[in-house]
């Protein structure tokens, strides 16, 4: 396939995993009893921003919060579209904390911030993308704040029920290869078995030309991944859907995030979009 993918400029909000650990179990792939190697993990952190950079992408840090362990995962802040932000209520108390911390950050910034009354985990279950945002739910956002997101943004929101609780937010099931910006049409990569059948029918009609996912890809943190609708920022075990990213005219560009992984997160839980 010829390479006519352009990418586009993005801007990314981050925090540094300066308290980053394990300390309590809220998903299947966390264990109190791991141990983190935190050199490791702000190595690889720092990978991440330095390629994000690299490519072009502008970043910003909110400052860590002792005891906030997961605050590094910026995406469950908040969606930001069109420079409003929606922002987030976790389900678990661990997390809460962090809603204010990241609400600080987005009013210095000169952002306006809407409180959710539902509980809603921000880029971790909702997906812009296209007309649409694409929103999951089962294990932590609800469908309440679905018609929330709706109600504030004005764009139409499509529920997707997830069923595995490996997979319990919508990014680490699916990803945006392409936001229907830059000419080419709207498209993701996801794996369907995350999905209920309901749900899975109605991604095989809103994207049929979508990259499917294998399991072995999407246990390797695969779709919990970046594109800027050219370079698709990638966890190097992913290597089947590499592949067919590929094939389909993306550049795929490996980053290393596995100690993230002992927390259930990746790449893109990493990384918070700021679309102005």
């Amino acid at each position: 396939m010829p390479d006519s993918r352009v990418p586009r400029p993005r801007r990314f909000l981050v925090c540094e995993p300066r308290h980053f650990a394990v300390q309590y179990a809220i998903n299947p792939w966390m264990h109190p009893d791991a141990q983190v190697d935190v050199d490791l993990a702000h190595g690889q952190w720092q990978a991440l921003i330095s390629a994000y950079r690299a490519h072009g992408h502008s970043v910003d840090s909110v400052e860590p919060v002792t005891d906030l362990p997961d605050m590094v995962f910026a995406a469950n802040s908040a969606l930001v579209l069109a420079g409003r932000v929606f922002g987030s209520l976790f389900h678990a108390p661990q997390r809460r904390p962090e809603s204010t911390a990241y609400e600080t950050w987005f009013k210095a910034a000169g952002f306006d911030v809407h409180r959710p009354e539902s509980v809603c985990e921000g880029e971790g279950d909702l997906v812009p993308v296209g007309r649409y945002v694409l929103a999951g739910t089962g294990f932590r956002t609800t469908r309440e704040a679905h018609r929330e997101v709706q109600e504030f943004f004005g764009v139409p929101v499509i529920s997707l029920q997830l069923v595995d609780p490996r997979f319990y937010h919508l990014d680490t099931a699916l990803f945006v290869l392409d936001d229907g910006s830059g000419g080419h049409e709207a498209n993701i990569a996801y794996y369907p078995e995350a999905f209920s059948p309901g749900s899975r029918e109605a991604l095989d009609r809103l994207f049929p030309d979508a990259v499917i996912a294998t399991h072995e890809d999407a246990m390797a943190f695969g779709l919990n991944s970046v594109s800027d609708g050219h370079h698709v920022f990638i966890s190097p075990r992913a290597e089947a859907l590499a592949g067919r990213l590929v094939r389909h005219g993306y550049v795929p560009v490996p980053v290393d995030l596995s100690e993230f992984h002992k927390a259930g997160g990746g790449i893109k839980c990493c990384t918070q979009e700021i679309r102005s």
